[in-house]
């Protein structure tokens, strides 16, 4: 009987404390928890430390890409369950994870189902559901160097449904949703220029305007109520933000010359 393949839960975090119990409670059972720490200002790296995680530490920010794969590097498990601080391992999601330990090693990853939390409420529509994301894996495969939605570089890997989800609460408090919606809009912004990419003014309202119907009308969100509008209206934002920055920093390079 072949041995069973080691897990590494490998996660990033910063200022994540009061994160950390419910979090690291579900993944317990994994043969090893790492956390790369991003120079919290709160008791992270101890609290986790406490909670059974090997911790290092990090004192820049080179994108959110090239953080996991820092991470990822400290691991030593066969595969790989990359997490955040926010969200929690369900009964069934560990029960499919440990079926695929207990199986002969492949080339192939594992897309896992994320429900989302918005404003007090796990969204089934509005593309938030099933929002699969490839988070199992094995060590040999890497991050994009994206700052922002970074992805696994992984080929011609066959992607493999697993069963059961991962709870993921992204939005808690409105306020600090909307200040990460911002930062992640000129992160995106600034990858994108550096890239030599523009927009014109058109091209923002025309965006903004179809992501607030793509989520409303053709991703169901009417279906998930009050919060459904919302997160419609935050998406339009959101998109409107990004090409409005792009926009900026083009407009802010021609005055440099």
């Amino acid at each position: 009987m072949m041995p069973r393949q080691r897990l590494s839960v490998v996660m990033i975090a910063k200022n994540a404390a009061p994160l950390l119990d419910e979090c690291l409670a579900s993944v317990a059972w994994a043969d090893e928890i790492i956390v790369l720490d991003a120079g919290s200002r709160d008791d992270t790296p101890a609290r986790a430390r406490a909670l059974g995680a090997r911790v290092w530490q990090s004192d820049d920010w080179p994108g959110y890409g090239p953080q996991r794969q820092r991470a990822q590097q400290y691991a030593s498990g066969e595969m790989i369950l990359m997490i955040d601080c926010d969200e929690r391992v369900t009964p069934a999601l560990r029960q499919a994870i440990e079926q695929v330990l207990d199986a002969p090693p492949t080339d192939r990853v594992y897309s896992i189902a994320r429900r989302n939390l918005f404003l007090g409420r796990f969204m089934r529509h509005s593309g938030w559901y099933p929002d699969r994301v490839t988070r199992l894996y094995p060590r040999r495969y890497r991050y994009s160097d994206h700052l922002v939605h970074e992805s696994l570089e992984t080929g011609d890997a066959e992607v493999v449904p697993l069963r059961g989800d991962l709870l993921h609460l992204t939005c808690r408090d409105f306020a600090d949703f909307q200040r990460k919606q911002l930062a992640y809009a000129e992160a995106w912004a600034q990858e994108r220029h550096q890239r030599g990419k523009r927009t014109g003014l058109l091209a923002i309202f025309g965006h903004a305007l179809g992501a607030f119907v793509k989520t409303l009308v053709l991703r169901g969100g009417v279906l998930d109520g009050a919060q459904g509008w919302l997160l419609a209206v935050v998406n339009a934002q959101y998109t409107f933000n990004k090409y409005a920055a792009l926009w900026a920093l083009h407009q802010a390079a021609k005055g440099d010359k």
